[in-house]
């Protein structure tokens, strides 16, 4: 069997922008925005968006493992941040907030797949997040600034549980009074 080609430079930029243009089209139109609009927004003919995502099902499932992959990317740079010597509470105090700042803008799109019955996230992605924050957790951990029973599945809880669809002041002030839940240290 003969491995597929790898994608030209131009199909690469193209799936890209219909990534972006879907991620933000769904998110402010919700999940009955049409092929068309999501091709013209991203600056593509419908052609070419239909030869990356033969249906919408299968658009907004790479948009949600987009996400997914961008939340892997960001657990694995403060994770090395703590390898050199960043204080790991803080990096996952900044991980958390970044993530629910993100899952409030893709709030649509994860909602649409559900609805759309596609399998949500990515295991590899998934996978690799989990190993970086249960890092930074140990090392937490280890400096006396987490309490010793948190795992990588109440962070997640936290992630789930969060107001995303609340306003920017409402999601930080909700991280500001669960994060003493994960420390050591009184709220400030």
């Amino acid at each position: 069997m003969t491995p597929p080609r790898p994608l030209r430079a131009d199909a690469i930029r193209n799936r890209a922008k219909i990534l972006t243009a879907a991620s933000e089209q769904i998110s402010t139109h919700g999940i009955d925005i049409g092929m068309d609009e999501i091709a013209t927004a991203a600056g593509v003919a419908v052609g070419t968006l239909y030869r990356h995502f033969p249906n919408k099902t299968e658009l907004v499932a790479a948009v949600v493992a987009d996400f997914f992959h961008r939340v892997a990317d960001d657990a694995d740079a403060a994770n090395q941040r703590v390898a050199q010597g960043a204080r790991a509470l803080d990096e996952i105090t900044g991980f958390l907030r970044r993530v629910i700042e993100d899952a409030a803008i893709n709030h649509a799109a994860k909602a649409a797949l559900s609805a759309l019955g596609a399998r949500p996230g990515d295991p590899a992605a998934e996978q690799r997040s989990a190993t970086a924050v249960t890092s930074m957790i140990k090392a937490g951990q280890a400096a006396g600034d987490i309490h010793p029973d948190v795992t990588v599945d109440d962070l997640y809880l936290l992630v789930e549980s969060a107001p995303t669809g609340r306003p920017p002041a409402a999601r930080s002030r909700w991280l500001d009074l669960v994060l003493p839940g994960l420390t050591t240290h009184p709220r400030r």
